[in-house]
């Protein structure tokens, strides 16, 4: 079958979906096809709470309801090749499509670290399909040890909710000597470890796994302290590369990237096909050094600049590069970064100065339901512009990131945040008079001052 499209998109992730949604409203008359190799998929940063906070998988699925609505064909099938030259994609059920313009958001696919017996049944990357991740809870919630490898945001947060399941003994082991060491300085590192030790998970940093022993299925881990666990399931948390197999064959530059090059516009080095989300290579912000963060927030920023500017430059929206922005939860900690880390900020050599606060998340501090609150802001030492910061605290600080990724993208002063106005209430934010990022900015000007 053959079959013409003005725009064709190859993924279904929230990347495609965005992307197809933001091309309908920019170009309403055009005829737009997404065509994804899972019929069902998940909504990514959900996967781990499957586990137990969810009451049913399904819960967590992806849905197609904004395609529909859109009047957005979809099509369940594999793409196997792409023509750039005659301009269509050739499919696992031999079906061409021939296209206008081409997305691709072909997400990423886990890392698959080379441990002797990684082969093994029981040990589970993390894939974003629905009927897969069924029948991996199955097999976890029958277990009585389960180990997660990697202490970043997905091992984290795995470790984290599979504690709640009744009667599992949950390892975590990370090769570095610090949980979510890549993302904020120690002290809030410390915050998570806390946490996860309280709820009786297992912690073995600065270990790695050398072997995965056992017949067909893993039985056991071997450590490089040589010390050996006893295992029924493994879950592999340590993150994942961008599928760009694909665009390899096309003849698409991954530059000197992991992902495939884009410009600022998402545009390819071929003018007709765009690249967005966890395929796309990703830039710092401040250094424009390759910068491999995936994340479906970066993701959809990126989906609505392609899919707004397919056609013509309708938006002046373009990606100035990745701030490297996340939060996570830990069993009632939220913990956020934006930009640089004191520790990056140092090893990139930025001349820098440090302000913190600690205080309370409402005002007066005997509200119900009061959190402590920890904040730290990172600014260049000469000009004063904002480069990085973090927060941990309870939830009502889990907006407080995103007002600091915003600070950074648009470069304020540290003048800029000490004079900030904001809107404050006793029962959701710190009082007026010892507002965090105020305060926090205040420490570093005194700092200043003082040099």
């Amino acid at each position: 079958m053959k079959e013409k499209v003005d725009v064709l998109i190859i993924g279904g992730g929230p990347a495609g979906i965005v992307c197809a949604v933001t091309a309908r409203k920019y170009y309403p008359d055009k005829k737009i096809l997404v065509i994804k190799s899972i019929e069902k998929g998940v909504i990514p940063c959900g996967i781990p709470y499957m586990f137990a906070s969810l009451k049913k998988p399904e819960e967590n699925a992806l849905s197609d309801v904004p395609l529909e609505k859109n009047n957005i064909k979809v099509v369940v099938d594999e793409v196997t090749g792409i023509n750039r030259n005659e301009k269509f994609i050739s499919t696992k059920s031999n079906n061409e499509y021939h296209y206008e313009k081409l997305i691709l958001a072909t997400g990423s696919l886990p890392i698959l670290p080379p441990i002797s017996g990684i082969d093994k049944k029981g040990i589970y990357p993390v894939y974003k399909d629905m009927e897969y991740l069924k029948r991996v809870i199955q097999d976890i919630k029958k277990a009585r040890n389960v180990l997660v490898v990697g202490g970043g945001f997905i091992g984290v947060e795995f470790a984290d909710e599979l504690s709640n399941i009744e009667g599992l003994n949950v390892y975590l082991v990370e090769m570095l000597p610090l949980l979510l060491a890549n993302s904020f300085d120690p002290e809030f590192s410390h915050l998570a470890e806390e946490k996860l030790r309280s709820k009786g998970v297992n912690l073995l940093v600065n270990s790695r796994v050398e072997e995965f022993i056992g017949r067909e299925k893993v039985e056991k881990v071997r450590l490089s302290n040589g010390e050996e666990l006893d295992i029924d399931y493994v879950i592999l948390g340590i993150g994942a590369v961008p599928n760009i197999a694909l665009a390899r064959t096309a003849g698409l530059d991954s530059g000197k990237g992991r992902g495939i090059w884009v410009d600022e516009y998402m545009r390819t080095i071929d003018p007709d096909i765009f690249a967005v989300g966890d395929c796309a290579g990703k830039r710092d912000f401040f250094t424009r050094k390759d910068a491999p963060i995936l994340l479906a927030s970066i993701a959809t920023a990126e989906a609505r600049i392609a899919g707004a500017n397919l056609y013509q430059l309708k938006v002046v929206r373009e990606n100035k590069g990745t701030i490297g922005i996340y939060s996570t939860y830990v069993d009632g900690l939220v913990l956020g970064t934006a930009g640089h880390t004191e520790n990056s900020a140092k090893r990139e050599g930025f001349e820098i100065i440090v302000g913190n606060f600690e205080g309370v998340d409402k005002h007066p501090s005997a509200m119900p339901g009061v959190s402590k609150i920890k904040v730290k802001l990172v600014f260049s030492k000469q000009s004063g512009i904002i480069l990085g910061g973090q927060v941990a605290g309870g939830m009502s600080v889990a907006e407080l990131i995103n007002a600091m990724g915003i600070a950074i993208q648009k470069r304020i002063s540290l003048t800029e945040l000490e004079t900030l106005q904001m809107a404050t209430h006793p029962y959701l934010t710190s009082a007026p008079t010892m507002y965090p990022l105020v305060l926090a900015a205040q420490d570093a000007a005194a700092k200043i001052q003082f040099l």
